[in-house]
């Protein structure tokens, strides 16, 4: 395991880079087909490679991906290394140790039959091209088990928060600053309103939740803001992006008419919303029967007893769960430091993650 880990970071597979992301590609393609016995179907949309295995009728869908958020020339700052049982490495949490124990569960069951195993290339894209393709896989399965990377402590992950992104758009009216302002209408002032309104929706939708944070808060959050073209016009343009995580379809609809029913208070300015749910919440519901599961495995294999959180980043998961899969989610590596300098992932888990997931896909199957 540990040098198909090595294997897996030494080759370099950056989101952006597709050329990169095809050379991944053959790494794990040649992987999967060494401990599966057959060559997965490649599927190439818009220049991304992804790869599917299936086996039989699919009842089990196995989900990951093989894309990093790394640039190019990352192993010269975050080199490949090994120290006191700990793996360091661009993407060695997030999510190439996932994928070893993902191949390795599979070589250990007697039979792959029942089995659908789907690695994309563009997660850390949002799956812009492989959106398709899993809710194609994941329609008709009893479960969908993502081998995305654990939460603290080796902890499952049985909730995500939908994602929706929006851009608010505000036109107004261009003049000089010095000369004569009230000849403009300032998109700059108007999005500063925009900004405070998109602010309050969150503590207006979270009123009745006990505390200000955790798994059934919804934040609703301004990012990237622009406005003006030089420093003495009155600004006739700004741009405001907001990024919204929901625990529940419920909340995440809420959310959307309230944001496209936000209205211009600046004289002379109009605003324009775009966007929307981009990915579906995995609901606790989704993963209940799957964790309990997950327990009885762990039970039998004399592990100790497996936690299960709700997080708020999204994952393919989400979409699995969005067309009725039920899915478990962080079955993945334990480590941490997912996108960080500390990146990393604890060695001697690898082995008992991977009986974990062998032992739940023979629950699943029956």
């Amino acid at each position: 395991m540990l040098a198909d880990l090595e294997e897996l970071v030494l080759c370099e597979s950056f989101s952006a880079d597709v050329e990169a992301v095809a050379r991944s590609a053959r790494v794990v393609a040649d992987l999967g087909s060494r401990l599966l016995g057959a060559a997965p179907q490649t599927v190439v949309v818009d220049g991304v490679v992804h790869l599917r295995w299936s086996f039989g009728t699919p009842r089990v869908l196995l989900v990951g991906h093989h894309d990093t958020v790394w640039p190019i020339g990352s192993l010269t700052t975050h080199p490949w290394s090994v120290v006191d049982g700990i793996a360091r490495g661009p993407g060695v949490f997030d999510m190439k140790a996932g994928l070893v124990q993902l191949f390795h569960a599979l070589a250990s069951l007697p039979s792959l039959d029942g089995v659908c195993v789907l690695v994309t290339g563009d997660e850390e894209l949002g799956s812009l091209t492989s959106r398709a393709l899993i809710e194609e896989s994941a329609r008709g399965c009893a479960a969908a088990l993502v081998l995305e990377a654990s939460a603290d402590g080796g902890a499952l992950k049985t909730a995500r928060k939908g994602a929706s992104w929006y851009e608010i758009v505000v036109d107004g009216k261009a003049a000089h600053s010095g000369l004569e302002p009230e000849k403009g209408a300032n998109a700059a002032v108007e999005a500063a309103h925009q900004i405070l309104a998109v602010s309050g929706l969150g503590p207006l939708l979270n009123r009745d939740l006990p505390s200000p944070h955790g798994p059934d808060v919804t934040t609703v959050t301004p990012t990237l803001v622009s406005a003006g073209t030089t420093g003495n016009t009155v600004p006739a343009r700004a741009t405001i992006s907001v990024d919204v995580r929901a625990p529940s379809t419920a909340d995440q609809r809420r959310v959307d008419e309230l944001i496209h029913g936000l209205t211009a208070r600046t004289a002379g300015t109009r605003i324009r919303v775009s966007g929307g749910p981009e990915r579906p919440p995995l609901e606790p519901a989704s993963s209940a029967r799957l964790f309990a599961l997950a327990q009885q495995a762990a039970t039998r294999l004399g592990m100790a007893p497996l936690r299960g959180v709700a997080v708020g980043g999204a994952s393919d998961g989400n979409l699995t769960a969005g067309v009725g899969c039920p899915t478990l989610d962080g079955l993945g590596a334990v480590g941490g430091g997912a996108h960080a300098d500390d990146e990393h992932v604890v060695l001697a888990e690898m082995p008992a993650r991977a009986a974990l997931l062998a032992e739940l896909i023979k629950a699943v199957r029956g």
